[in-house]
């Protein structure tokens, strides 16, 4: 399973169309056996969920995602952890163990993505 951490570096990202990068963390067995940072393309309506998706995302993890992106990830079939922080891998490995959950907090304005998650 493909697990995908929104990042600020190796922190969870505040927001997840405004993150410096994307780690990949590939899961066997519930351990993470490899990952990969690829920095952010860009953030336009649409593109980031189904670009991380289309690289076979199966759960993302941010500190607060817009609701349309959460709605696109919801059709593509990948699960949206929202409220995270910290440490990314550190978040990663907390899903694994079942110890993360999300707590729902979706932006709606933009203008206010430095607030998502409170």
């Amino acid at each position: 399973m493909k697990i995908v951490v929104a990042a600020m570096g190796k922190e969870v990202a505040g927001h997840f169309g405004h993150c410096e990068n994307f780690i990949f963390f590939d899961t066997e067995e519930n351990k993470i056996v490899s990952e990969e940072s690829v920095p952010n393309p860009g953030h336009r309506p649409g593109f980031l969920p189904n670009f991380l998706a289309d690289r076979n995302a199966k759960v993302i993890i941010s500190g607060g995602m817009g609701g349309g992106a959460v709605d696109i990830f919801n059709e593509r079939g990948v699960e949206v952890i929202v409220g995270a922080s910290g440490d990314a891998r550190e978040a990663a490995e907390a899903y694994l163990k079942g110890e993360l959950v999300s707590t729902g907090s979706i932006c709606h304005e933009h203008q206010h993505g430095d607030e998502c998650g409170e």
